[in-house]
């Protein structure tokens, strides 16, 4: 299947009023006030989720159609297992569900889907359809949806840790090998580029435990909407803004350099 992610970019980046060197190539979101949208309305929190769900289909269709080449999408923390049984249970069954009916048009846009967390600790059904799901994608060649789900930062450090030095117990590595890249290679996210832009929606200002190693440089971008909320021109809007950041990485501009 032929990849369109270029060619997309550069029609996004058109219709943004950017140029594609001002596009993010890796987007995350995280997700925030399913809940609340819910209770505003009085209804079950499980209707908030229902339509979070539909939120995130129209949002990486739109990135699709920007040329956006990696959204991660932080959807189950490992800290949500303290919430309701019932409410955990109803979340399960959406994500059972929705593994499935997303695989036709994941494959009609060329999406593959990867999954960063631990997925042994997710209900039988769950891991069954994540895993087909997967599978079903492997060979997709245009955007790359990551889905953390069960996911945590620290976590995802120690797995890292256990591996590395289980590699060094038996001798497959020395300690002079242990560096910022050999820790990559083995968190959930290899292979994957450091995210350019992470968006919070709710107006929360933190990073809950997302991705700790990998936005050391990430642009932040806060809106007050609920996730149910967030619309293609509020995606659009997070892009423009991060379009106008000067992304240093530790260095000077280039005004600075010169002394103006």
């Amino acid at each position: 299947m032929q990849d369109s992610t270029e060619e997309n970019l550069k029609k996004g980046a058109e219709r943004l009023g950017l140029t594609v060197e001002q596009m993010p190539h890796h987007i995350a979101i995280i997700m925030d006030g399913n809940g609340r949208w819910a209770q505003d309305r009085t209804l079950p929190r499980v209707r908030g989720h229902r339509e979070g769900a539909k939120t995130v289909e129209k949002i990486a269709l739109h990135c699709v159609k920007l040329g956006i080449k990696y959204l991660t999408l932080y959807s189950f923390s490992m800290e949500n297992w303290k919430r309701p049984k019932d409410e955990i249970d109803a979340l399960m069954y959406l994500y059972s569900r929705y593994l499935v009916e997303i695989r036709p048009k994941l494959t009609k846009n060329n999406v593959k889907l990867l999954h960063l967390g631990r997925m042994m600790q997710l209900p039988h059904q769950v891991k069954t359809e994540l895993q087909k799901t997967i599978g079903i994608t492997a060979k997709n060649t245009g955007m790359v949806i990551a889905l953390a789900l069960n996911y945590g930062g620290k976590a995802e450090i120690v797995d890292a840790a256990r591996k590395i030095a289980q590699k060094y117990k038996s001798g497959k590595i020395e300690l002079e090998d242990i560096d910022e890249e050999a820790i990559n290679r083995h968190l959930y996210t290899h292979g994957l580029p450091e995210p350019d832009l992470l968006i919070r929606t709710a107006n929360e200002r933190r990073v809950s435990n997302f991705l700790l190693w990998q936005i050391s440089y990430t642009e932040f971008y806060v809106t007050k909407k609920l996730w149910p909320d967030f619309k293609k021109g509020d995606l659009n809007r997070a892009i423009r803004d991060y379009a106008k950041r000067v992304r240093r990485f530790g260095d000077l501009e280039p005004d600075q350099k010169n002394g103006v």
